[in-house]
């Protein structure tokens, strides 16, 4: 398969279904959330912080962390409210509470939403590691639309040290093809494609918060009416104390992103 060919899966298809089949398993990664210091709040400055402030004092507040303040108890809702959030999910498919539930959650907490449709910042690191750790000094780029954009191969090293900047979004593909990492527009998620043996290792070494994917898992998995069922990290990270979800009202909608 040409390397051309390794752009984000259709919607119409199951995940596991992508690339002919090509991979054994593939790994849905939720973006963290962003927790930073109190003085980097909303609260303190209406103001998402730059790339700069999250790489050095950004780090990593998992969905379940989320979903015990919010009383939101799986993270197909978390990404539901997400999608409402930004204006992605409107009418009956959209979460509004949700949505102000996480709005109250930056009000009142150091944390912010991660931004959609891109490699977020405190997961790539992680996924370089991946690549050095099968040995990898490079890895190729796809850009979301090839027709438009070439594909390239890109330092592993350069990457981590920031002398090749960093895709925003597209697909990372193993030299040889034997994994990668892909995010679509207006996704707070990743899709890890790989071996279950590999994807597996990588998960449980970099602490990768998310789940894989069953015959069924599609592309709109906050879904329930599609058929995707329920989705859930873990049973001990998603056993959370339902909260009562303040609800906002009116107030002005204020989860800024980048």
């Amino acid at each position: 398969m040409r390397s051309e060919n390794f752009i984000y899966p259709p919607y119409d298809i199951h995940l596991l279904e992508a690339y002919g089949g090509l991979f054994e398993s593939v790994f849905i990664v939720l973006h963290p959330f962003i927790r930073v210091p109190e003085w980097l709040s909303w609260g303190v400055t209406h103001r998402y912080p730059d790339d700069a402030q999250i790489v050095e004092l950004g780090t990593k507040c998992t969905w379940a962390e989320v979903a015990a303040h919010t009383g939101m108890t799986s993270c197909a809702r978390i990404n539901q409210a997400l999608l409402t959030a930004i204006g992605s999910l409107t009418g009956d498919l959209a979460d509004w509470s949700g949505r102000d539930a996480l709005q109250t959650l930056v009000q009142t907490q150091p944390v912010w939403i991660p931004t959609e449709g891109n490699f977020e910042l405190l997961l790539q690191r992680d996924f370089l590691d991946v690549f050095a750790a099968k040995g990898a000094e490079e890895l190729i780029f796809v850009p979301e639309f090839p027709n438009a954009e070439p594909v390239v191969r890109l330092p592993v090293d350069g990457l981590k040290s920031g002398s090749a900047p960093f895709p925003r979004c597209g697909t990372l593909l193993a030299p040889d093809a034997s994994f990668l990492f892909t995010v679509d527009w207006d996704s707070f998620f990743t899709l890890f494609y790989g071996s279950r043996a590999l994807v597996a290792d990588a998960v449980r070494t970099r602490n990768l918060e998310g789940f894989f994917a069953t015959p069924n898992t599609d592309h709109t998995w906050f879904n329930y009416s599609l058929g995707c069922a329920t989705v859930t990290v873990s049973p001990e990270d998603w056993q959370t104390t339902p909260s009562e979800i303040r609800n906002t009202g009116n107030a002005e909608y204020l989860l800024s992103r980048r």
